[in-house]
Order: C-alpha cells, then structure tokens, then sequence
C-alpha cells in the first residue's frame, strides 16, 4: 500500500516549482489531490499527473491570499473528496530590493501571500480536520530569515521567518485533538521563483548566479522540486506520526560551513 494511499491533500502553489514538486510526490504514493493555484495552467499539472499516475484530482484557482477564496477551495475539496487529511502550505512569493527602496506594498504582497497565504490555508482545513479527528498540516518555511539571510530579502525573510513560529504554536495548540504541523526549511531549488531571483540578481548572466549558488552548497547543486515533495509527502504521512513542531532543513549541506574558503578540502 502506497504511504499517502486514502489520504486527500490540499497543495497550494501547485501549478509549477515546488508546488508541483510537492503534487507529483503525493500522486505517486496514492494520495488525492487538491491541488490550488492562482494560475490555470494548475489543470495542465494535474492532467499530466492523471495521466502518469492515475490520481484523482480537482484542481481549483484561488488566490491564498483571500480568505473566502481558500475557505471555498477547502469545501470544493470535502465536497469531492469527503474529507481533508493534508494541508501542504507552499505558495509563497519572493522579490528582492535594497531595504530602503522596498516599497510599503512590495512588503504587505509577501505578508498577504506568505503569512496570510498560510494562515489562510491552515484556516481553511483544520475546521475539517478537527471534525474528522485529525490531519497533518506541512508549512513551506525557509532558511532564510530563521537561520541565513541575503541583502535584499527583507521582507522575504521577515515572513518566512514568521511561519517557523506559526508553526511551533500550532503544533502544540493541536498536538491533543490529532492534529500535526512541521515546517519545511528550503535552501534553493531549481525553480521558476529562483529563476526568477537569479534574474535581479545578475540580469545580465542569470546563470551564473545560479551556478554560484551551487558553487556554495556542499552537495554541489540546487535541490530538484521532487526532492522537496518526498519530505512533504513523509511529513504527511503516517510514517512521520510522532513528528510535530519540527523545523526539517533540506538544504544539501548550505547552512552547514562556516566559510567556503577555510578547511582542508
């Protein structure tokens, strides 16, 4: 039997990147999928994964950021499905700019979609989960804001960082009616949104601000998306049935040196 076999899972930001990532893992252990994005191009993943793995889907287009958009996306779901047992909180949204030129909305647009997106999300779900006597609730942190930082991720590292917290108080608020919250921590994954990152970075040469990335990761490479989706499908999973609370770094070792210059290697 599949480890997500019997499960059905609401993913957020599950059109591309990590999101679909996080979509295709839980497709190939059995799960059913509500799979949530702002983009239509959602229904392309999920016919793709249809098609590879047979898995019962519904795709919905919702902005996480609105409550009542989310709240809808949930009852769609329950009203397919007949229950929510997984929540994956991955939308998450990340422009860099100097801290003094950060505009008042560039802040609240990754307060609305990261913190808001999440607590929306959780919001959503756990009313349903409450009912049927448990689920499990994966959080799309970072390791940036909680443990590293870059210029120009100011606002990016104020939300994340806020999610490790929304997660340690959740997981204990809901550790006695069943329910568990962990939060991923991400270093960099090849996807659109760091594309896009490596864009502002270096406009002129993208790639080799990817390749520096890299260059600085023990392991040698960024993380591919399904690399992430098999954690959140562990994390969802009654294998990790004793899990709440954590904080799991997938990051190939970045957080790890004191320097890259330094050592005998």
């Amino acid at each position: 039997m599949a480890k997500l076999e019997g499960k059905v899972a609401l993913i957020t930001g599950a059109a591309v990147g990590l999101g679909e990532g996080i979509s295709t893992a839980y497709a190939k252990y059995g799960a059913k999928l509500i799979m949530v994005d702002l983009s239509p191009t959602v229904e392309d993943t999920a016919e793709r994964l249809r098609k590879e793995y047979g898995a019962e889907i519904i795709t919905v287009v919702a902005n996480v950021a609105d409550r009542a958009q989310m709240d809808a996306a949930a009852a769609k779901g329950v009203e397919k499905f007949g229950e929510i047992n997984v929540a994956c909180c991955n939308a998450g949204v990340c422009r860099l700019a100097p801290f003094e030129e950060m505009t008042d909305e560039m802040r609240d647009f990754h307060i609305d979609v990261n913190i808001k997106g999440v607590w929306n999300t959780c919001k959503a779900v756990v009313p349903y989960m409450l009912k049927q006597g448990g689920g499990s609730i994966v959080i799309a942190s970072s390791v940036t804001g909680d443990i590293v930082a870059d210029a120009g991720e100011a606002a990016y590292a104020t939300t994340k960082a806020a999610l490790v917290g929304l997660t340690k108080c959740l997981a204990v608020e809901y550790a006695k009616r069943n329910i568990r919250v962990n939060c991923s921590q991400l270093g960099y994954a090849r996807t659109p949104m760091v594309e896009k990152m490596a864009v502002e970075s270096n406009p002129e040469n993208p790639e080799a601000a990817i390749n520096d990335i890299a260059a600085n990761v023990p392991m040698g490479r960024l993380a591919r998306p399904i690399e992430v989706g098999e954690l959140f499908a562990f994390l969802g999973s009654d294998e990790s049935s004793y899990l709440t609370g954590a904080q799991i770094v997938i990051d190939g070792g970045a957080t790890l040196p004191e320097t890259m210059s330094i050592g005998t290697n």
